[in-house]
């Protein structure tokens, strides 16, 4: 609940700047705020990753035990403001542990874990993401329209070691990534609707943070969602996601062994079930 409050505070203090200087209080009539959890599964589609550049470009699904379903969660809080603008914060755990046993070398920053021995794989990627939507279509009864932009920062610590614990190699990383975001939902009748989401972008990340290094990265979660009201305030869905991206280059920020070079591709595929509550 002290997320709720600080997302409220922050919104009545910046009414004024943003949405008319005449206006010195917000009828709560304007304000709505919605919890949105989603629960399900993760399925890998194609994810391969590649530490270094003598390192093996190594396939999660097919050699690494990613071959499996995984649980997960959504949880998110949506503010809106005066039926047109759309605050959205959302945390995603994304977390992928496996213990395989190799049918060839594998080399990861130089590391070398031999064929015919185990090694133990994480790959921890929850990302904490910050959206504004602008309604285009306030008016209309059964269909919105809104576009904007995203602010997602990724926490990634993706690691191997060998199933003797002598060998280890990880990769840690946060960083930010802008990107776009559209949704748009259209009402069959007052009661069940369908809605399509997407953030995006494809860009190199150099000319974002001002890295002399080329690195050429890639974000797209995309939804499909069909819902029905069970209460006044409560809505039930059902949910089909993409979520795909990754990033190949060299950074020029590396400690250890690591040489700098990573390609790391992901395409997984979510089904989920969720309820949104209105406050």
């Amino acid at each position: 609940m002290n997320f709720k409050l600080i997302l409220i505070a922050v919104s009545l203090l910046t009414l004024n700047s943003t949405f008319g200087q005449n206006e010195t209080e917000l009828p709560l009539k304007n304000v709505k705020l919605r919890a949105v959890a989603e629960i399900g599964f993760l399925g890998v589609f194609d994810h391969k990753v590649q530490f270094g550049n003598d390192g093996t470009y190594f396939d999660y699904r097919n050699d690494g035990g990613q071959d499996v379903l995984f649980p997960i969660i959504r949880p998110s809080l949506e503010l809106d403001i005066k039926q047109r603008n759309a605050f959205i914060l959302l945390y995603q755990p994304l977390r992928l542990e496996t213990q395989v046993y190799l049918n060839e070398d594998l080399i990861v920053d130089g590391a070398l874990f031999a064929a015919t021995t185990s090694v133990r794989t994480l790959y921890n990627f929850p990302f904490y993401r910050f959206s504004y939507l602008r309604e285009l279509a306030p008016n209309s009864e059964r269909w919105s329209f809104g576009i904007g932009g995203t602010i997602q920062i990724r926490n990634a610590t993706i690691s191997f070691e060998s199933g003797d614990g002598n060998l280890y190699r990880a990769n840690r990383d946060v960083g930010i990534v802008p990107a776009l975001k559209i949704r748009s939902r259209y009402h069959f009748s007052k009661q069940v609707y369908t809605e399509l989401e997407a953030d995006g972008i494809y860009a190199p990340v150099s000319y974002l943070n001002g890295s002399d290094n080329e690195v050429v990265g890639a974000i797209l979660d995309a939804s499909l969602r069909t819902g029905i009201k069970v209460h006044q305030n409560v809505d039930a869905f059902l949910n089909l996601r993409y979520l795909g991206g990754g990033a190949v280059g060299t950074s020029d920020n590396t400690d250890g062994p690591s040489d700098g070079y990573v390609k790391n591709w992901l395409h997984f595929g979510t089904v989920s079930a969720g309820f949104t509550y209105s406050f």
